[in-house]
């Protein structure tokens, strides 16, 4: 199925030639919604999710409109007894748990076991153990399908004990799970992502495994330079030091001599990676800049019309899975 990653809100759900299709997701760490929008392109009902982290919350709801939405610790929701019944009768329950902890480019098993926070205003938080509680809302909801997600790096080296935890209390819970690595430039979006995905089917329901292999061309950094031209937009420029960093990086390569520091894009290829820690998200390769803010919204398959709010919109974009590479996704569950 093809999904285009220029796309707008206002053209409402699914995706064009898509058949809404009845079933009903409800998504932990939902963050900026990407999944989300992934599911609602693919013809599903999202019917919310939980979110602790307050403006993201807030984002979520100005651009999504949720019917259910819990500002709160995963952990209090695992503990509420007062949820819907439709919570119960979930065809999908989606969940991305922070993944910092495993990221190739942080610091990983110095972090684990430690409290931390993404950001100022946000609590202390445990991360590395967010992918088994997770798993406790798995069991609690016993949806037909569970999803989690998380970075490359929790199959990697030490990673996989964590990753062979995780399974083994996803079929302790009834699921027969498959794990999947895909990279979000194979499935329609300009950007080089590679994530991990356990999916678990219920055994309950007798489902066939799932084929997941994705061959979409690669749509190269010029094609998305060449597409935001074309609307108005918003560009931020580097401070005097980047901008001598900028002169001095090939592209593909780190602008600047901080863990923080942004990729120039190369032309030809998909993006690079776009994190949230960096501190612009991507630079462009040809004009010295950061990308802007339309040019990041193609690459990571965000509408053109989403509203940050006043969060950086590489923030929310680094923290989210790529709208299309969920629906991708997302159909091939539905068939």
């Amino acid at each position: 199925m093809g999904f285009n990653y220029k796309w707008w809100l206002k053209d409402g759900y699914p995706a064009k030639g898509v058949e809404p299709n009845g079933l009903n997701v409800f998504g932990t760490f939902i963050c900026g919604g990407g999944s989300t929008m992934g599911y609602k392109l693919a013809g599903y009902n999202h019917i919310g999710g939980v979110e602790w982290d307050k403006q993201m919350a807030e984002i979520y709801q100005t651009n999504h409109n949720p019917k259910h939405l819990f500002i709160e610790d995963i952990r209090a929701f695992n503990q509420r007894q007062d949820l819907p019944f439709e919570f119960y009768n979930l065809d999908i329950l989606d969940g991305s748990p922070p993944c910092s902890s495993f990221s190739m480019a942080g610091n990983r098993e110095k972090d684990w076991g430690k409290k931390k926070k993404f950001r100022e205003g946000q609590a202390l938080q445990q991360l590395d153990d967010l992918t088994f509680v997770y798993c406790d809302t798995i069991e609690k909801l016993k949806p037909k399908v569970c999803l989690l997600e998380n970075v490359k790096g929790l199959i990697t080296g030490n990673g996989k004990v964590y990753a062979k935890q995780i399974k083994n209390k996803m079929e302790a819970a009834g699921y027969r799970v498959q794990v999947f690595l895909l990279n979000a430039a194979s499935m329609g979006v300009p950007q080089t992502r590679e994530r991990v995905f356990f999916i678990g089917l219920k055994n309950d329901y007798e489902l066939p495994l799932l084929k997941l292999f994705f061959s979409v061309p690669a749509i190269p950094f010029s094609q998305v330079d060449k597409t935001a031209k074309n609307y108005p937009d918003v560009f931020k420029k580097f401070t005097p030091l980047y901008a001598d960093y900028w002169d001095k990086t090939k592209p593909g390569k780190a602008v600047g001599k901080f863990n923080s520091t942004a990729k120039k894009v190369i032309m030809k290829l998909p993006c690079n990676t776009l994190t949230a820690s960096s501190n612009y998200g991507l630079c462009h390769a040809v004009e010295k800049r950061p990308l802007s803010r339309n040019e990041l919204c193609l690459t990571s398959s965000f509408p053109l019309d989403y509203d940050f709010k006043i969060n950086e919109p590489h923030y929310v974009m680094g923290m989210s899975v790529p709208p299309v590479m969920t629906a991708q996704i997302a159909y091939q569950i539905y068939l």
